[in-house]
């Protein structure tokens, strides 16, 4: 009660006056004493879980209405640390050719950046990988589009003798991290062809990924949308497009009653985006250098 009342600048007897009026009006005890301390009674935690979903509403109104009208739109958003910087760039950069939209981007790990998306300080969350559900908010993954991946590196690389995968004995590569479900499905892919990989660095920046392939380090286990712009010079090739491995895409929403107008328009301007990628991994071959 003490803390609360510094918190609300008031005085704890003004508190405490207040949280029995509550009582009274609710006709149930909110709090009992146990051990000298105060605990919340079943009333008092519904009570609870019901005020929290009213101050919530309540931010998300102020969040809304304290847009309108202004000169610029904004859309906060948050990106998971190993994300592609290329695909972020690729979601807000229409976004910003609007001239009438401020972008804000938070890179962070996914468990937090869904926290703040709850707390309502993040629109949503970009994410290669889906969040799970929640009892207590109301989370949607909205697949964007998956993009198929390749082997890539610097002309100094050169295959193995044979045909995919038995090529890729002895041949240095760069791989993501085991926590990866695109690293999951290439090791089970070797393991079926009986292959030891030569593992030279594993990595969970697709940025220093890519930098790592350019260096000519090995080969690295990236999606097109990663290396897109680079595959345009001689910089860097691709040595195949390993079948049946595809990264997906997630922008991880909270269901709200007063919703950013500008997320579905970035959904779907994104998703018109990897069509690109999604008509390469149709095609089914493999894409000599």
């Amino acid at each position: 009660m003490t803390r609360a009342a510094e918190a609300l600048r008031v005085s704890q007897s003004t508190l405490s006056e207040q949280v029995r009026e509550l009582e009274g009006w609710l006709g149930q005890p909110l709090f009992e004493r146990r051990s000298r301390q105060l605990h919340l009674t079943e009333a008092g935690r519904i009570a609870f879980e019901h005020a929290e979903s009213i101050f919530a509403t309540g931010r998300e109104l102020l969040d809304r209405l304290r847009q309108t009208g202004k000169e610029k739109k904004q859309l906060r958003i948050g990106a998971v640390g190993p994300l592609s910087k290329n695909l972020q760039f690729d979601f807000i950069q229409p976004l910003l050719e609007c001239g009438d939209t401020r972008v804000t981007v938070l890179a962070g790990g996914l468990t937090e950046l869904v926290r703040l998306l709850q707390e309502h300080k993040l629109d949503l969350v970009l994410s290669n990988i889906p969040m799970r559900a929640d009892q207590e908010h109301t989370i949607h993954n909205h697949l964007l589009g998956e993009a198929p991946v390749f082997l890539a590196g610097s002309t100094k690389i050169r295959p193995g003798r044979g045909k995919f995968p038995a090529w890729l004995r002895g041949v240095p590569l760069l791989l993501p991290t085991r926590q990866s479900h695109v690293r999951a499905d290439f090791d089970q892919l070797l393991a079926g062809a009986r292959i030891e990989p030569e593992i030279r660095a594993e990595v969970d920046d697709m940025a220093l990924l890519r930098l790592l392939a350019l260096s000519g380090q090995g080969l690295a286990l990236v999606p097109s949308i990663v290396v897109e712009r680079e595959l345009q010079s001689p910089q860097l090739r691709t040595l195949i497009r390993v079948p049946g491995l595809a990264e997906r895409f997630y922008a991880i929403t909270m269901a709200r009653r007063f919703g950013n107008p500008l997320i579905d328009e970035a959904v779907a301007s994104f998703r018109q985006k990897l069509k690109s990628f999604a008509a390469l991994s149709r095609r089914g071959k493999a894409l000599q250098a």
